[in-house]
């Protein structure tokens, strides 16, 4: 039943906004993380109440999702998690005291607009319509190149980061390059979810361990750990959050539609909805600003002209006296 799926996307919004706020706040206590050190930034993440409650939240977002692929197409189920970028928005400027512009603001309207498309454009058949697993040549062939594009691009963004006299980077490189490899993490979700049976426990679990989707997880979920906790630590969560949602979204959609070979609505009305929600969240990305703006500088004190003081006792003594005509 799609509706049951839609329930469990929008849950799992809340799950994943919870979890990265809470990783945000416990981050900015944390002593400064570093990519070419992943042990240490293990060792200290591990080492935070708060980051570790943040973590669980994702963890059950993650099972949420399972259930999502196993109802709703991905394209459908790609919109409505984009729907979770308000929430966070919201979270981020009222527990992490971020403040969001003028095109952030309007990127919460337009998120608004794609969940509205993608919710009208679901039909009861829509869950026959489900794929379960992709082809691993197919799937290989999409998931190596797209990680080595994101860790590439991550690697350029820490190049750019550490040029001396450039403007704080709003974290959009760093949120696009994350987005890739969870988009990768996505698809492998959605083949897990489709491996997933009560029926023959044993003969369920040699298929997923043959298939390459849990060592896709097992990849994205460790690289993917290091490289957004130091980048979310650096930049603020309103804006990395939002660009790597949109960036897994978009390449779950057009990657996964293929790989698992899943067919768009036939109804010219429906498929309109469908890819127009996603458009939509494409123009979000396209709407943030790459940089966010330098620290205005603080003016100077004014200076206040005080009288000099009279001089001490000591030294009016030894001042020569001058006799009063």
């Amino acid at each position: 039943m799609p509706w049951w799926g839609v329930a469990s996307a929008l849950l799992a919004n809340v799950l994943y906004s919870t979890g990265f706020v809470l990783e945000k706040r416990a981050l900015s206590a944390l002593p400064a993380l570093s990519t070419r050190q992943p042990a240490r930034v293990v060792g200290h993440l591990l080492s935070s109440p708060l980051w570790l409650g943040g973590s669980l939240a994702l963890a059950a977002g993650f099972a949420a999702q399972l259930a999502v692929y196993r109802t709703l197409p991905l394209a459908a189920a790609q919109g409505i998690f984009v729907s979770g970028l308000v929430l966070l928005l919201l979270l981020s400027s009222v527990v992490l005291g971020e403040r969001t512009s003028g095109r952030e603001r309007q990127s919460i309207v337009a998120i608004l607009v794609a969940l509205v498309l993608v919710v009208a454009s679901l039909r009861g058949e829509d869950a026959r319509a489900v794929a379960r697993i992709a082809p691993p040549a197919t799937l290989l062939v999409i998931a190596v190149p797209s990680l080595a594009a994101g860790l590439l691009l991550y690697r350029s963004a820490e190049r750019r980061a550490r040029r001396r006299h450039r403007l704080p980077t709003a974290g959009v490189p760093y949120g696009v390059a994350v987005g890739l490899l969870y988009g990768v993490s996505s698809l492998a979700i959605k083949g897990v979810s489709g491996l997933l049976t009560t029926h023959d426990v044993p003969a369920a679990a040699g298929q997923l361990f043959r298939s390459p989707y849990p060592y896709l997880l097992l990849f994205t979920g460790a690289a993917g750990l290091v490289l957004s906790q130091t980048a979310l630590q650096r930049c603020r969560a309103s804006v990395i959050v939002p660009v790597c949602t949109t960036v897994t979204c978009v390449f779950t959609v057009v990657c996964g539609t293929v790989a698992f070979g899943e067919p768009l609505p036939a109804d010219p009305l429906r498929l309109a909805l469908r890819l127009g929600g996603t458009a939509v969240a494409v123009t979000v990305l396209l709407a943030l600003p790459r940089h966010d703006a330098p620290p205005v500088p603080r003016a100077p004190e004014a200076l206040v002209p005080t009288s000099p003081e009279p001089p001490s006792p000591a030294l009016r003594t030894n001042l020569p006296h001058t006799p009063r005509s």
